[in-house]
């Protein structure tokens, strides 16, 4: 696709020769340990907009080139003026968002450094998987920031509300065991299964029926947000949503003919 920062490229599902696309995108400044500046945001914007109008691609993996997934924000560039440092905050909470409500599920693969912003890139995804080399961390307070593309916000529902404060207010790093053991990523692999981990458990999301994924994506963002009743209402309307698609006629067929279900997405 030609992006200077990333790269971005389809590589075939490890399940069959036959399995929709997977999306793989990759930080690409290991100079800097892949912080993330004005243009990189851009462009990892611009590749989640190819990707949306793929119908191909089924899922995404975000990785980072190099020693590191992002050590963050890219302070080089850091705004000094008051309208700047709220473009810039707003900018990246803009892309963080959209990865996060994307409709496609999203996993980062990560290995190195996921601190600050490179740590709030990995929580807007739907899934983390993590080499063992791995280490995480909110280090903004030591500075004299916080995590705002969205780390004060996402942290503590996936953590819970104890165990962020104490990662973001004490800027404390931690390894991949100690995160894997807080559920603040999925798993944990040796770094030379990482890509292979990620882009299997990719393919597998990528069999799935893309309207009940997109659905369930939906609700699941507001799940700690919504009452039960509320969240009865989501489900059941979403369910009512599923059944009128092709896709539930094709699925439950393959189940009765023992073979792997062709999804539409319709």
């Amino acid at each position: 696709m030609g992006y200077k920062l990333i790269t971005y490229a389809k590589e075939a599902s490890f399940l069959t020769p036959e399995e929709e696309n997977i999306a793989v995108i990759t930080l690409n400044r290991p100079e800097v340990l892949n912080a993330l500046n004005t243009e990189i945001l851009q462009e990892i914007d611009s590749a989640m907009e190819e990707v949306k109008k793929d119908d191909k691609i089924r899922a995404v993996v975000i990785t980072g080139a190099g020693r590191a997934f992002s050590a963050g924000a890219d302070l080089s560039e850091a705004p000094t003026d008051e309208a700047g440092a709220r473009a810039r905050i707003e900018l990246g909470q803009k892309i963080y968002d959209k990865i996060e409500d994307f409709e496609k599920p999203v996993i980062a693969a990560i290995s190195g450094y996921a601190i600050a912003g490179g740590l709030e890139l990995a929580l807007a995804c739907d899934m983390r998987i993590a080499a063992d080399n791995a280490q995480f961390g909110f280090v903004e307070t030591n500075v004299g920031l916080i995590p705002s593309w969205g780390g004060v916000i996402r942290l503590p529902k996936v953590v819970g509300r104890g165990k962020a404060a104490e990662l973001v207010l004490t800027a404390q790093r931690i390894d991949a065991k100690e995160a894997e053991r807080i559920g603040l990523i999925n798993k944990v692999v040796p770094p030379d299964e990482l890509k292979s981990t990620a882009m299997w458990t990719a393919g597998t999301l990528a069999t799935k029926a893309p309207v009940a994924v997109k659905l369930a994506k939906k609700i699941m963002a507001r799940a700690l947000e919504v009452s039960r009743e509320e969240g009865n209402k989501m489900m059941t309307d979403a369910g009512v949503d599923c059944l009128k698609t092709e896709d539930i006629m094709e699925g439950v067929a393959a189940m009765f003919e023992k073979r792997t279900p062709k999804f539409k997405g319709k």
